[in-house]
Formats: structure tokens, sequence, C-alpha cells
């Protein structure tokens, strides 16, 4: 009988330290917004949550993830920040430019710390003071793009290039920078600039379309989420017309695009998720936190579109392989496995 008891009694409490344990366990929660669905940012997205989720593991607390997406919407992305406000989330991930700058806004008062990804040019948007003291409650990860870099390869496999187009969205401001540094680049190279913009996915289409009538020899897009999002669309009618489109990401190459030139965005999104757990683990200020910059030499080339548009891949791929930290290929898909 007292050996009954001593087991029932052992057993008690290890059912109580386990209780305690359960109970003690932190929660913490992260409202993301995505700014829209493409490849690129929902890449982005994933590799957040799956991170967060190993970390959580790791330090035995939980991440609450509450996710939405304002496909953008300015209204619907405002309405979405309002309820994570209202939910009491300890952070925000905005996913893009526009979002985090709305973030930004919607937490000047209440001071929630917000981490924000896929920002090209944090500085010129005013979401930073620096990139190494950002100064308020916001901080997070770059995809700054060399635009120079992709200038020279655009040159490189066809040194007698006379008239590239630049497609974008004019109302993006991940765009503006790169759009102004690649004229500037063309301009002084004495070749002919064609500027065709949509702001929706038809305008994409009609704009690509323009670029054909006016025998363009090369297209660049930097890293707009815009024509990100019609890169589907339009690719055909660009390869079917044997002109390269030269891209600020690899997720324009794999939905069609002859090449994508930048960061790697699965990383970029788990090193998102590293410093909003550094901010809500380890009480690290966002002030004072440095926005991550990346490496931008890895030239991802679509081997179908290559073929399309009668480039032969061994002889482009040395070409750019001097220009490049890596040269690797990829086929069309609608998006990343």
């Amino acid at each position: 009988m007292k050996k009954i008891l001593s087991v029932l009694l052992t057993l008690a409490l290890v059912l109580s330290l386990f209780t305690c344990a359960v109970a003690e366990e932190k929660t913490y929660k992260v409202g993301i917004c995505n700014y829209v669905d493409d490849a690129s940012l929902n890449q982005i997205v994933d590799n957040i949550k799956a991170r967060l989720e190993t970390i959580g593991t790791e330090k035995g607390v939980k991440f609450e993830i509450l996710y939405d997406n304002c496909n953008a919407d300015a209204t619907v992305l405002e309405q979405i920040i309002q309820n994570f406000i209202v939910d009491n989330v300890d952070l925000m991930i905005g996913v893009a430019t526009p979002v985090a700058m709305a973030m930004q806004g919607a937490t000047e008062d209440n001071k929630i710390p917000v981490v924000f990804s896929a920002v090209s040019d944090p500085l010129a948007v005013g979401l930073v003071e620096t990139l190494e003291a950002p100064g308020a409650n916001i901080t997070g990860t770059s995809d700054y793009l060399d635009t120079a870099a992709v200038m020279n390869l655009i040159f490189a496999a066809n040194p007698e290039a006379k008239t590239v187009g630049l497609l974008y969205d004019a109302g993006q401001d991940s765009s503006t920078t790169a759009i102004n540094e690649a004229k500037a680049y063309l301009e002084a190279k004495g070749v002919k600039v064609v500027e065709h913009n949509g702001t929706n996915t038809t305008e994409v289409i009609q704009a690509a379309e323009a670029m054909v009538q006016d025998k363009v020899d090369a297209v660049f897009t930097p890293c707009d989420n815009t024509v990100m999002a019609a890169e589907l669309s339009i690719y055909e009618t660009l390869a079917e017309a044997g002109i390269p489109h030269y891209t600020g990401a690899d997720s324009f190459a794999l939905n069609g695009a002859f090449l994508g030139y930048g960061v790697d965005y699965a990383n970029l999104g788990q090193e998102t998720a590293v410093m909003a757990a550094e901010i809500l683990l380890n009480g690290a200020d966002p002030a004072t936190l440095a926005v991550m910059t990346f490496d931008n030499g890895t030239a991802t080339i679509n081997t179908e579109t290559c073929a399309a548009i009668g480039f032969d891949f061994a002889t482009v791929s040395e070409a750019f392989a001097p220009l490049c930290t890596k040269v690797q290929t990829i086929t069309t898909a609608e998006s990343f496995n």
C-alpha cells in the first residue's frame, strides 16, 4: 500500500510540474501583413512563419501568428493594422514598403515594435533615420537592388543593345531609386530609354505589348510588386518577341522572366523572423537594431525563356560569371516548392 501511495504521489508531482511548465509557456502575438499575393512576398511570409515556429520550439515559447494580405488595397491595409492593434499584438511584421509605411504611421503613439521585410530603400521613404540606427520603433530587412550590376548583365549578354525599356509601376516606392539609377546609367552610356508603366496586371500587359512595338533590345524591372504579380501574364509576350526581361528578384525568373538578380528571399524571410524574435525574447530595441541588408550577387536564369529568346545558356552564363557571385538556373512555375 505504501508503494502504491508513493507511486501515486510521484505521478501527481510529475503531472503538477508538467502542468506548471505548460502554463508558464510564454505566448507572443505577431501580426504579419503581406502587400500582395506573389511568389517573392509569399516566399518571405512562409519563411518568417517557419523560422518563428523553429525559434519557438528552441526557446520554449509560442508565437501566435495573425496573418493577412491587403492585396494592394490601402483601405484594407489600414483595417488589417487596426485589427492587429485591437488584438494587442506584441509586434507587427510588414512585408513590402507600403505595408511598412502604414505600420509606421499607425504605431507612432502606441510604439508597438515593427519589423519590415523586403523594403528596397528604407532611407528614401523615411522609415529609418539611418540603416545602422533606425531611431524609432521600426527596423527590418532590405532587399536593396544593385541596379548597375543588372545593367552590366544586359550589356554582357548584348553589347550592341541600343534601346532598353523600363517596365515598372510609377506608384511603387520600391521602384523609384532603382529606376532613377537605371536611367542615369543608360543615359551615360548613350543608350535610348523607353518607359512604360502599369498599376495593375491589365496595364502591365499593355505596357509589355508596347515594349514589343517599340522594339526594345531588353527590358528592366526592379523589385516591383505590381509587375511581379503580372509576370506570368507577360513573359511569353516578351519571349516571343525575343526580348530578355532583366529583373530584381529570382521570383520573376520563376514566373518566366529571362533573369532575376538579387537577394535570396527565403533567407531574407528567415532573418526577418530572427530580428522579430530578438526584439520579443531578448528585449532588443528597434531604434538601435540595424537594418539588415544582403549580398545582391546571384543571377537566376530561366533556361526555358533563355532558349525561347534565342540566347545560348552556356554563352550568357559564361558572360555573366565574372559579374556575379553565382549563376543559377530555374524553370517556369507559379510558386516556389
